[in-house]
């Protein structure tokens, strides 16, 4: 929630001339629903895509305040579901995110899925488990070719907004064995390697480097440190150089 409209074109435009000449990275903006469409607008003719932060499933309906995947289209290409924020303030459930990634994708529109732990399921020892769920969850009743085209983002709860960050190693691991690991599982392996898993939680223009060069962690869910361009710019160029681009 931030970002009023002057300031979110401001800072989209600044990111997209800061790109400019990156190739081989794909960077999306996901402003908030009341500048949505001027972002979509202004970045219209640059490489930078623009994303939603939630939708609801229904089409349409009374059901005030909230945003139908028929809206987004044309808007948004990619959307943004089951964030730990929307499940921890707002009673999100793997059902419902479920259900959202099944309305986006009849409107194609790529879901981003969110994924991740508390910090005592962690210290008790059930990342993997709890992780594994909540994709099993949220890929139910899809095929191997729509989660092939997914996103899913591996966000640990305790290291959003708090300056903890997971190890790369050990976020690389949990996204190989817990995310990417069941995928292959559910769906086979050919999708399991087609599908982008992306690492969050309190990653910077310091530290993205080290998960960028791992091998299962395919890009970044960037949160505070996407709200300046010079930050958010330094990361796709880091992002750039951890890849060899």
């Amino acid at each position: 929630m931030h970002k009023t409209i002057p300031e979110a074109l401001e800072l989209a435009q600044g990111v997209a001339a800061g790109v400019r000449d990156i190739a081989g990275v794909e960077v999306v903006v996901c402003p908030p629903f009341t500048a949505l469409a001027a972002v979509a607008q202004a970045l219209a003719a640059t490489s930078v895509r623009v994303g939603a932060q939630d939708v609801f499933w229904e089409e349409k309906g009374a059901y005030t305040g909230e945003i139908a995947p028929g809206m987004l289209a044309g808007l948004a290409s990619y959307c943004i579901i089951g964030h730990s924020e929307r499940r921890a303030l707002f009673g999100e459930t793997d059902e419902w995110v479920n259900r959202k990634a099944k309305a986006l994708l009849a409107h194609g529109i790529t879901p981003i899925i969110c994924v991740g732990e508390s910090l005592e399921q962690n210290r008790r020892g059930e990342t993997d488990a709890f992780v594994g769920q909540q994709v099993r969850a949220a890929l139910a009743g899809l095929t191997a070719a729509q989660v092939a085209g997914l996103v899913i983002a591996y966000e640990p709860i305790w290291a959003i907004g708090t300056g903890l960050t997971a190890t790369p190693v050990d976020a690389n691991r949990i996204i190989g064995l817990s995310v990417r690991g069941v995928v292959a599982e559910l769906f086979g392996e050919a999708t399991a390697q087609a599908i982008r898993i992306q690492y969050g939680g309190s990653t910077n223009a310091q530290n993205i480097y080290d998960f960028m060069v791992q091998p299962e962690i395919d890009g970044a869910l960037v949160g505070g440190a996407s709200l300046t361009v010079d930050s958010f710019v330094a990361m796709v160029r880091e992002t750039a150089r951890a890849r060899g681009l």
